[in-house]
């Protein structure tokens, strides 16, 4: 226990097997949390009842939900937020932002490669059979010049702090990665709830990242366009990130679309209005690639555009992130970053991978059947943290299953070390009281025409259930507000 003078944090223990972000070793205090602590402490449990209510309501009254899908039913959800914030020092920062821009940068060298001129499959140093076979991987996209010469817009970068106390990137997400408007919601939620905290510490903004992203979706204009005209697509309000998707358009200030508001006229495409059609030349989508076009992939799709991808073509409108981008974010290629960067930045890797075994290389094949137990096995293609298996959470009966997934289509499924993940106190409503919970952090980088940021904070992904390593909102987990400090200590 921490210490029983303090009810908040009465039912805290340290565990000494994980990291703990905000204690040290001996169950002290860190530094930079001192005055943090103090102030949490000065409330009692009454009192933090009433604030962690308080923003429950906000979050709802907002909101601010996510959908999760079940096998019989999909659930909306409000998002779950932990009022403790994590604080991350300006040169533990400094380390993060430039690891995560550096992998943006490398993926993107990548993805132009591997379309063009395929010259790091031809050297052998990613194998041919690897992109060839990877469900993301667009032939059509062959030889497309996306605008600006950028494909992954928007990178989503997950990092966990490891138990040796160094970071680790556990994936890369440059589809459509998301989580960044909970990423402000948390802020402003925090300010509501206890404004007076932010008064102790000298924190970046994460408000910006709206405007930030509006000028790098200008930065890769088509040819020609002076003032280009922006828009969001989305599948819809019964997506699971339509909230995000809402309150991005709205924060940005351009329209918010569906495929059926869109149309395409001699490779050029348009918005309806009620003024007349107007051209759309940046369209930020968050419609998977076989949905954007039915007469280019799937032709039941209803929630597309047909001739979009013509007019992508033709370098008449840019997407997004650009289609195929999910090849890079394909765990199977995660197993090659550093080999990847080091190809095209000539750099080491700034942030360390997890060593992982790829289930498709014979030798690697036969570890992973034999050491299930003690491995955690993704499918290469899934995001939300579906169809992940931890090794020492299953039953005999379990694994033995598993076993034969792999051995059915062991392309599909990587495995890495079961990594145990920093904690972080977390305020859990069950014991009315803070408790060690596991978390990661998810990093948004944006890269433009000559532009790039990254936002300083970041989705803090707690796994709200004692002992659980998935911390994805779909698996039950939630959030915190990231901190990144502008003074060095």
């Amino acid at each position: 226990m921490i210490t029983a003078t303090n009810p908040i944090f009465s039912c805290y223990e340290h565990d000494q097997a994980h990291y703990d972000e905000v204690f040290n070793a001996k169950g002290e205090i860190k530094k930079m949390y001192e005055t943090l602590f103090e102030l949490y402490c000065g409330h009692s449990i009454e009192d933090y009842i009433l604030l962690n209510n308080k923003a429950k309501s906000s979050f709802f009254n907002q909101g601010i939900t996510f959908q999760v899908y079940g096998e019989k039913e999909t659930k909306e959800k409000i998002f779950p937020f932990d009022l403790f914030p994590r604080i991350i020092g300006a040169e533990e920062w400094d380390h993060i932002e430039k690891g995560a821009l550096q992998r943006s940068k490398a993926l993107n060298l990548f993805l132009w490669d591997i379309y063009h001129d395929k010259k790091i499959l031809k050297q052998g140093i990613v194998p041919v059979d690897l992109i060839g076979s990877s469900a993301n991987y667009l032939q059509a996209m062959i030889g497309v010049d996306p605008p600006g010469g950028v494909y992954n817009h928007v990178s989503g970068t997950d990092i966990i702090k490891h138990s040796d106390g160094e970071y680790y990137v556990l994936e890369d997400n440059i589809r459509c990665p998301s989580g960044v408007s909970y990423v402000v919601c948390n802020r402003t939620a925090l300010k509501r709830a206890l404004f007076g905290v932010f008064n102790h510490y000298r924190a970046h903004t994460v408000t910006n990242y709206a405007e930030n992203l509006l000028e790098i979706l200008q930065s890769v204009k088509p040819r020609g366009v002076d003032i280009p005209t922006c828009v969001v697509i989305t599948p819809g309000m019964y997506n699971s990130a339509y909230y995000e998707h809402s309150y991005l358009a709205k924060a940005m200030g351009v329209e918010l679309v569906e495929g059926r508001d869109l149309y395409v006229e001699n490779d050029f495409v348009y918005m309806k209005t009620i003024n007349g059609p107007k051209k759309v030349d940046v369209i930020y989508r968050r419609v998977d690639d076989l949905f954007i076009d039915p007469l280019e992939f799937r032709a039941d799709s209803s929630l597309g555009v047909p001739g979009l991808f013509s007019a992508y073509r033709k370098g008449n409108v840019c997407l997004a992130n650009a289609p195929g981008t999910g090849v890079a974010d394909d765990k199977a290629v995660y197993t090659y970053m550093p080999e990847i960067i080091k190809y095209y930045l000539d750099e080491e890797p700034i942030l360390n991978n997890v060593h992982t075994y790829h289930c498709s290389r014979p030798e690697e094949l036969k570890y992973v059947l034999e050491h299930i137990s003690e491995l955690v096995v993704k499918p290469v293609d899934e995001s939300g943290g579906y169809g992940i298996s931890i090794g020492n959470k299953l039953s005999k009966q379990e694994i033995a299953e598993v076993r034969e997934q792999i051995k059915k289509e062991p392309r599909k499924y990587i495995a890495q070390p079961i990594m145990s993940l920093s904690v972080h106190p977390t305020y859990i409503d069950e014991s009315q009281s803070f408790e060690q919970r596991h978390v990661d952090l998810r990093t948004f980088t944006l890269l433009g025409h000559n532009e790039e940021f990254v936002l300083k904070g970041g989705l803090s992904r707690v796994a709200l259930q004692k002992g659980n390593l998935v911390v994805n909102s779909s698996q039950g987990g939630g959030s915190k507000d990231t901190w990144v400090l502008k003074d060095k200590q």
